[in-house]
């Protein structure tokens, strides 16, 4: 890489460090709030799909605010919850303290590299964060790594059907939230899975739905305006869904139902 292209890619990475410090520090309590109502039933999926038990070692990269950490705990030896926003791991904290959970680490830090020896996780999962990564294969290579031979390696993230509606998808999205940076296809996910190595791969879909106005509330734009050109641009596309965040009029309330893939594997 030369050298213009070498600061070139630094100055993007730290801007982008930058921006998700900035915008999940503003969201670790309505971020968690929003996704609650949807957390159960999408955590029994991962347990089943990824047959998690007392004997496993769980990490969870890209915590966020814990709700995932916190509910897997319960069906583990033990759960690590790793994130980059201070504010989200005191979240973390404050729920597992609620919920008198024991068996839970945290840690803030960055994902790449993960600073974990090799083959220390029995099952390694990554929920609803990959769209902000700047090298999301490389994020994966990093949770391989992590992985314990025959360990189970889970990805959960919204997708889109074509690069056509990622494009469409990432323009609204960015003026909600600037630290986004792209949702990727769903042939795109299963290629990056199988290029990675894992196999026996499995995939279940479900949806996340919420309040179009409750999800605004939660959103940080950088200027005022956004919020009205994301309005107009979801309202536009209720019926037609070429945005693919699958929004509907529900007597007066606009509602988003966010169309969310998980896949799990194995490492060999």
């Amino acid at each position: 890489m030369s050298t213009n292209k070498k600061d070139s890619h630094n100055k993007l990475v730290r801007d982008q460090f930058i921006e998700i410090i900035d915008q999940f520090t503003k969201q670790a309590i309505p971020f968690a709030d929003l996704l609650a109502q949807s957390n159960e039933e999408s955590t029994k999926l991962l347990i089943k799909m990824s047959q998690l038990s007392m004997s496993d070692t769980a990490l969870d990269v890209a915590c966020g605010p814990g709700l995932l950490s916190c509910s897997l705990a319960p069906y583990a030896q033990r759960v690590t919850g790793i994130d980059l926003v201070p504010a989200m791991i005191e979240k973390a904290q404050k729920s597992q303290q609620e919920k008198k959970l024991s068996n839970i680490d945290w840690k803030i830090g960055d994902i790449l590299p993960l600073p974990f020896t090799d083959s220390k996780f029995s099952v390694v999962v990554c929920r609803y964060a990959f769209h902000h990564f700047l090298r999301p294969e490389a994020v994966l290579k990093e949770m391989m790594r992590v992985s314990k031979p025959k360990g189970r390696v889970a990805i959960i993230d919204v997708f889109t059907s074509s690069a056509v509606q990622s494009d469409a998808y990432d323009q609204v999205e960015k003026l909600k939230d600037p630290s986004h940076v792209r949702t990727l296809p769903l042939a795109d996910l299963q290629d990056m899975v199988a290029k990675a190595g894992l196999v026996n791969a499995k995939a279940e879909f479900y949806r996340i739905e919420m309040k179009f106005e409750d999800n605004l509330k939660a959103s940080f734009p950088r200027q005022k305006g956004d919020i009205d050109k994301i309005r107009q641009a979801v309202t536009n596309d209720i019926g037609q869904d070429k945005i693919g965040m699958g929004a509907c009029r529900r007597g007066k309330e606009v509602y988003l139902n966010y169309p969310i893939v998980m896949i799990v594997g194995e490492k060999s």
